[in-house]
């Protein structure tokens, strides 16, 4: 048997040659009654797409660029895959890009991505600040949406979880736990995450203690920053970390740990992301659940829509809730403890 064409299909499932051409490009919305029909058929008789083809009659090549600040944090790898399932379901593959943290590379990966000629972008950027003019100038070339972080108002779509309303979950429950002294444990620069997470607690801290504002340390979002916070901020007596990461409370775990502090009887300590290791963690970290599989498909829709026709729209921007997870790593505080 020869090669299967788009009119097979169009036959066995019923529908016009364009309407699959259109379900299976994911070029433009079908129903999803009649994308199914069509996908069922095209399984069935084994057709394949030929994407060089496509890309040549189309000037598509059903590609999206993904750029993230650096794959290594265990927060990303889950994202990926539920964004590589939700676009693979439009028809669409992914390419992926790591910066390392760098808006240099950044904006570099960003010129090659384009220069493959992707269709669009998903892009979470490694800095509020020096990544607005790469990511401002890829917007106005296709479409783009950026993920978890911002990168300045009006720029692309964005969707992110909602950063304030988790820091604020994770206050509460402290408060509710009788936690008196926290310190917020987070990260510098400009990455939106790391600032409205910490401004969150800023804002939100005072009512535990008014002093607690003051109790912050900042260094990066890593295990190793997590360890060295514990050494500099222990002398204050804190009876709760806050920290920004899920890593970062990893970290600390540890270090108190080895220094025989009581976790959670004299310290509690909190993260943020709820990534796997939070969980196996000794004892498992209390962390603000992000919804991952939502972001993806809100993502994804994002890019649909622009890819569809509605490239002149405004900027839409969502912020998604936050779940909170308690574990062991928290819980009600030590009252033999000055």
């Amino acid at each position: 048997m020869g090669d299967v064409t788009l009119r097979d299909v169009a036959r066995a499932s019923g529908c016009s040659v364009a309407t699959v051409s259109r379900v299976l490009a994911g070029t433009r919305p079908v129903g999803a009654e009649t994308a199914l029909r069509v996908r069922e058929a095209a399984a069935r008789l084994g057709y394949r797409p030929n994407h060089a083809a496509r890309a040549l009659r189309s000037r598509a090549t059903g590609t999206v660029g993904l750029v993230l600040p650096q794959i290594t944090n265990p927060f990303y790898p889950g994202l990926v895959r539920e964004l590589t399932h939700a676009l693979h379901a439009e028809g669409r593959a992914v390419l992926l890009a790591d910066c390392d943290d760098d808006p240099v590379a950044e904006a570099e990966r960003v010129d090659d991505l384009l220069s493959r000629r992707v269709d669009a972008l998903l892009v979470i950027p490694a800095d509020e600040r020096r990544s607005r003019d790469a990511v401002a100038a890829a917007a106005r070339r296709v479409p783009l949406v950026l993920m978890d972080r911002r990168c300045g108002s009006g720029i692309a779509d964005s969707v992110a979880v909602d950063n304030a309303a988790g820091t604020a979950l994770v206050l509460d429950h402290l408060a509710a736990t009788g936690r008196r002294r926290p310190c917020f444990v987070g990260a510098h620069g400009s990455a939106s995450a790391a600032a409205e997470r910490r401004a969150a607690y800023a804002a939100g801290s005072g009512a535990l203690d008014p002093r607690a504002p003051e109790r912050v340390a900042l260094g990066d979002f890593s295990v190793a920053w997590g360890r060295a916070a514990v050494d500099q901020v222990l002398p204050a007596r804190p009876d709760a970390l806050v920290c920004a990461n899920d890593l970062i409370a990893i970290g600390a775990l540890q270090r108190l740990r080895e220094l025989g502090v009581d976790v959670p009887g004299e310290v509690a300590v909190t993260g943020f992301d709820d990534i796997p290791m939070a969980e196996l963690a000794s004892p498992g970290v209390t962390t603000v659940r992000q919804p991952v599989a939502e972001l993806a498909a809100e993502a994804t829709q994002m890019l649909a829509r622009r890819l569809g026709g509605d490239g002149a729209g405004p900027r839409r921007t969502i912020r998604l809730a936050p779940e909170l997870v308690a574990r062991g790593s928290s819980g009600a505080r030590d009252r033999d403890r000055g």
